[in-house]
């Protein structure tokens, strides 16, 4: 029989709901043979209906949950349409009021270590650039790379560089 690396365990059945979807909030728990390893995501929410954010939010301000992180909002076709980082909450009703009829879901990811926010939001924009209409100066939609900067101190990188007007010699 294989060891299962870990369990879902459902806490609250009903924290919002409607005639199509219900929310629930459990905790992914170590299951047998885990080794216990360090995480990177503290709270997780994925394509949650915009209708719930807040039902979500009154929820972990009442368990004194971070709501600090990288949020997504999607279209109806569960499309990113924005990435961000920050106050999760306000910064996505912020931007539900603005596209009031495009944004249906909501994503969001509390880290563990804050000090990889950045870096994280930064890969989610990189990798869903075209899709991303609403994130006017931070996606990269032409085939030039971002700023190294972007990633935390001390990281190795590759970078690919454009060698402009460079001669090449000629051996006589």
């Amino acid at each position: 029989m294989a060891k299962k690396s870990t369990v879902k365990t459902i806490v609250v059945k009903g924290l919002w709901s409607n005639s199509q979807w219900t929310v629930r909030y459990g905790r992914v728990n170590a299951g047998r043979g885990s080794t216990g390893a360090k995480r990177l995501f503290r709270i997780i929410g994925e394509k949650l209906p915009y209708e719930a954010i807040h039902a979500v939010e009154k929820y972990m301000k009442s368990k004194g949950m971070s709501r600090n992180g990288v949020y997504l909002a999607h279209d109806s076709m569960g499309c990113p349409r924005y990435i961000g980082r920050g106050t999760i909450f306000s910064r996505l009703v912020a931007r539900q009021k603005a596209q009031t009829l495009e944004l249906k879901y909501f994503s969001f990811y509390v880290v563990e270590e804050k000090k990889h926010e950045r870096e994280i939001e930064t890969l989610l924009i990189r990798a869903a650039g075209p899709l991303l209409e609403f994130n006017t100066k931070k996606k990269r939609v032409t085939i030039r790379t971002g700023n190294l900067l972007d990633y935390e101190a001390g990281t190795k990188f590759f970078e690919r560089r454009y060698e402009r007007g460079r001669k090449s010699k000629r051996k006589k």
